[in-house]
């Protein structure tokens, strides 16, 4: 049987990587100052990460990946997808004309 892949609706912006994290350390029994001790950032670095107020950084993805053993691509997947959505959206490329092959 084939897996179908659940498709989020276009309209609908990816997850920020700081809410899925977020989720995650719901059922993790440490404090917000025990997990940025061990991923190595500052308290306010992960306050501001989970609040959607900063970006993963390839540095902090390889820190989350290594914690929670899923490795720092899908951080960093999570993120350019949040990035992308916001630009396309966000940035004006009306004057910019499309390449055409030669």
């Amino acid at each position: 049987m084939a897996q179908q892949k659940a498709k989020r609706a276009p309209n609908r912006c990816p997850s920020h990587p700081g809410a899925v994290l977020d989720d995650i350390l719901q059922d993790i029994r440490k404090s917000k100052t025990e997990i940025a001790e061990a991923l190595g950032i500052s308290r306010q670095h992960l306050h501001d990460i989970l609040a959607e107020k900063k970006s993963v950084s390839p540095n902090v993805a390889a820190r989350i990946g290594k914690l929670v053993g899923n490795g720092p691509a899908i951080w960093l997947r999570l993120q350019a997808a949040h990035d992308a959505w916001h630009a396309e959206r966000e940035v004006d490329v009306s004057e910019i004309k499309t390449l055409e092959p030669a």
